[in-house]
């Protein structure tokens, strides 16, 4: 999300349904609440980690040139507010069309002067009003000024009210009561009928009223074109056969000057990447771990270790621990374009629709640094050291960027399976998990600082975040056993064999006869190797407690449709996009299932179907509290609470390697942080 429109399944009306699972607050079961206020919980390292961009001044750039952009697929739609929309529809947005507020790397709003001279709330009572004051220079490419007419066609797109518009979203824009001309020249007044404090995630991307004032152009006409454009690039062509998406410096673009002649997102599969690579046939590319040893492999010697192995111009790590920007990765561990966990049931990284393929986990990292048996493979070049690639020379114009992807790996558990609807059993599970284990099996190998994540809502290194793990009570198998057994499940005699092994493994509990048996379920396919691995390492640590999770795997195509929201799973891994905005954003994702007519469930997109009243008041009273100490506090009780229902359990942020022309600037690991198109472009 990051603070772009939110990303969900392909749901009717934003809906999905599911059972209800209530939180019960049972004396002596109940983890304490802690962790509800205070500081931001940040340290150096993990805020260097948060992003690793290649940045050079403008002046030491030269103009011209193309860059290539490998994507797994087309968008189906330029359109960033229609329900198939995916990553590539953003960042077409992005580069095309107005964004009144970026995020930085820190996950912070930032008023955009390219579009705003300010923005401001001018009234809180009775009702909330916000000025926008335009930059009088912006206009659409066709020659109309921006101004409040594109405001007021979005708002009516999107508000929920007319349903001839086929949105995904309409958070925020339900709040609005009016919009108007301001009192002053180029500014725009949105009045809101009750406080909204993510008032700035609103027109952003800013579509024309062209688009946003018809239905038809709204749904179909912006599948593969735009009318017009309003940022350093437009859209030239997308090429189906070609499989490319081209955008071209806009001349009609006031801010600072495109660099760039052209920006080419071009179709090209995981598995072929190392080739487009080493023909020098793409600029910028997500890659595989292994594609990353290769590349810092090619450096040489001299290129990797302490300050001259950190690659990229800027941001050179000193300590040589490769976490800042511009690092060089020897990495094992990739949030990539190609793996699963790329794409999350709001967002993909880069792959295509972002919901039946996108609730997916993804490269974590192998079990030991280098590359294995991947070192030296299929092209013959020489080998290093084993277990590392040998170097390729055709790679050694290239970097690597490493970062923590801004999306959150979890372990989703349902409750409204059986036996996980005893939160009892839920919090067991939680207390048994060594997170630390989990995360330092993603980051170590991919030399980032190994750090679980402690927040639903905020990520490592995001203004605002905090731990409120501790809201889950004691860690450890001790303590998860105590509430097994208070939930009635014992240990048996014996167990059932394990791995093909005959008593291997601790005895399974049980309870009246029932064995306590839970399917994980995992997709399968390309790639979904090392989601397979992490899943395993669960199982281990959930069999010292008595629990047998067997690992179920499916189609990776029907992984998300078929048994994440429909429910057909008792535990299963994916991850969520990061956001500026929890309050608006992550309500959703935790909201109380509600009974419907016919006996069934909505469940939005808490697809672990545990919720509670509370926890909707609280994000409910963040989403409408203007001061930002009180909204921080809001949203961490939220958060606190979330953990304690033990519905979804934050693992870590999955590592990311974007592999990028050493010459070239503005572009690698972003984060969080909007990217800024006009500034890329080649060394001189």
């Amino acid at each position: 999300m990051a603070g772009g429109p939110a990303r969900s399944a392909k749901r009717p009306g934003g809906a999905a349904l599911g059972h209800l699972a209530a939180l019960v607050a049972g004396a002596l079961l109940v983890p304490a609440l802690a962790g509800c206020g205070g500081d931001e919980d940040r340290d150096e390292a993990t805020t260097k980690a948060a992003q690793s961009v290649s940045t050079s001044e403008r002046s030491e750039l030269r103009k011209g040139g193309t860059v290539r952009w490998a994507i797994d697929a087309l968008p189906a739609t330029l359109n960033a507010f229609q329900f198939d929309a995916d990553p590539v529809t953003d960042r077409v947005a992005g580069a095309v069309l107005p964004s009144l507020f970026t995020v930085d790397g820190e996950g912070r709003p930032q008023l955009n002067p390219d579009y705003l001279r300010s923005a401001e709330i001018t009234d809180r009572e009775p009702k909330q009003k916000v000025v926008y004051t335009l930059n009088p220079k912006a206009k659409w490419s066709d020659g109309r000024a921006i101004g409040a007419a594109d405001f007021t066609a979005q708002w009516k797109a999107l508000n929920g009210e007319d349903h001839a518009f086929w949105s995904a979203r309409n958070a925020g824009y339900e709040r609005i009561h009016s919009i108007r001309k301001g009192p002053g020249a180029h500014q725009v007044e949105v009045t809101f009928d009750r406080p909204y404090a993510d008032w700035k995630s609103l027109f952003t991307p800013l579509y024309p009223r062209s688009v946003t004032g018809d239905a038809d152009r709204f749904n179909d006409g912006t599948r593969t074109e735009l009318p017009a454009a309003a940022g350093p690039f437009e859209v030239e062509e997308v090429d189906e056969e070609g499989q490319t998406v081209t955008l071209r410096r806009n001349d009609a673009w006031w801010g600072d000057e495109a660099l760039l002649d052209e920006l080419v997102f071009t179709v090209v599969p995981a598995d072929e990447r190392r080739a487009a690579l080493s023909a020098g046939e793409l600029d910028v590319a997500e890659v595989q771990p292994a594609v990353a040893d290769r590349i810092t492999a090619a450096q040489g010697p001299q290129r990797r270790g302490g300050k001259a192995g950190a690659e990229g111009r800027r941001g050179e790590d000193p300590e040589g621990t490769g976490a800042g920007k511009g690092s060089g990765a020897g990495a094992d561990a990739s949030g990539t374009a190609e793996d699963p966990e790329a794409s999350g049931p709001g967002e993909q990284g880069e792959q295509g629709s972002q919901g039946e393929q996108g609730a997916q986990e993804g490269s974590e990292g192998r079990e030991e640094h280098g590359g294995g048996a991947q070192a030296g493979e299929g092209s013959g070049e020489g080998r290093g050291a084993p277990g590392r690639p040998g170097p390729d020379a055709s790679l050694r114009g290239y970097t690597v960027h490493r970062a923590y992807a801004a999306s959150a790996t979890q372990l989703a558990l349902n409750g409204a399976s059986d036996e996980l609807s005893d939160e009892r059993v839920r919090w067991a599970i939680a207390r048994a998990l060594d997170r630390e284990r989990l995360a330092a099996a993603a980051h170590d190998p991919a030399g980032l600082p190994a750090k679980p994540l402690g927040s639903h809502l905020r990520l490592l290194g995001q203004a605002g975040y905090r731990d409120n793990s501790d809201a889950l009570g004691s860690p450890g198998a001790e303590a998860a056993e105590d509430l097994l057994e208070k939930a009635g499940w014992h240990r048996q005699a014996g167990g059932p064999p394990r791995d093909g092994k005959p008593g291997a493994g601790s005895p399974v509990r049980a309870k009246e006869g029932k064995p306590l048996q839970l399917d994980f379920v995992l997709p399968e396919g390309p790639g979904t190797a090392p989601l397979r691995r992490v899943g395993e390492r669960i199982v281990s640590m959930l069999a010292q407690i008595g629990i047998a999770a067997k690992i179920k795997q499916v189609d990776e195509e029907t992984y998300f449709s078929e048994h994440i929201a429909a429910g057909n799973y008792d535990l299963a891994l994916f991850a969520w996009p990061a956001t500026a905005y929890p309050a608006t954003d992550f309500l959703p994702l935790f909201a109380k299932p509600q009974a419907i007519p016919g006996g069934e469930m909505l469940i939005q997109q808490n697809y672990s179907r545990v919720g509670t009243d509370y926890i909707d008041q609280l994000l409910g009273q963040a989403a409408g509290e203007l001061d930002e100490k009180a909204h921080n506090e809001l949203l961490n009780k939220a958060d606190a609470r979330i953990w304690a229902a033990a519905g979804s359990i934050p693992l870590y942020q999955r590592p990311q390697l974007v592999a990028a022309r050493a010459q070239l600037s503005g572009v690698g690991a972003f984060g969080m942080q909007t990217p800024r198109y006009q500034d890329i472009g080649y060394r001189r």
